[in-house]
């Protein structure tokens, strides 16, 4: 059971944004310290990336844990209620991102996904972007640091 009420839990939820959120503001932030500069939004491109480098073909995902429901992550667990819900809803979530992913590849384009909870730890953000930007992970279509924060991985 929600410990809110329905109209407060409403309130609450509808104040969640899609975009210029505090770790896409972040990630932002990391890119303009490090010199790239970037388009907002590519309404163009597959799933509207949060950031694009044209020049580079190279898109940034920016995503919740809980929204995307981001593996291995303590943020991305399940509500107690209206479980049935929350499981279809966030599961789309994820099934809408591997296609988003995979379209942009289609097209070309290499695709870094940034977790929220990896926008925590500046250094390792930082040196992450510096890498997915600088043209040497070109291993494939979509590049996520792997958990042990020592290599990168396919999806």
């Amino acid at each position: 059971m929600d410990r809110v009420p329905q109209e407060t839990r409403s309130a609450i939820m509808s104040k969640v944004r899609g975009r210029n959120t505090k770790p896409e503001m972040l990630v932002r932030s990391v890119l303009h310290r490090l010199g790239f500069r970037f388009r907002l939004h590519g309404k163009n491109l597959p799933g509207t990336p949060d950031i694009v480098f044209p020049s580079r073909r190279a898109a940034i995902f920016v995503h919740g844990c809980f929204w995307h429901q981001h593996p291995g992550c303590r943020k991305a667990s399940i509500p107690e209620t209206r479980r049935d819900f929350w499981l279809a809803k966030l599961q789309r979530n994820v099934d809408r991102d591997a296609e988003n992913v995979e379209a942009l590849a289609a097209e070309g384009w290499k695709v870094l996904t940034v977790w929220e909870c990896e926008t925590k730890d500046m250094d390792l953000l930082s040196f992450k972007l510096d890498k997915f930007l600088s043209g040497s992970t070109r291993r494939g279509p979509h590049l996520s640091w792997d958990s042990s924060y020592t290599t990168w991985r396919e999806d």
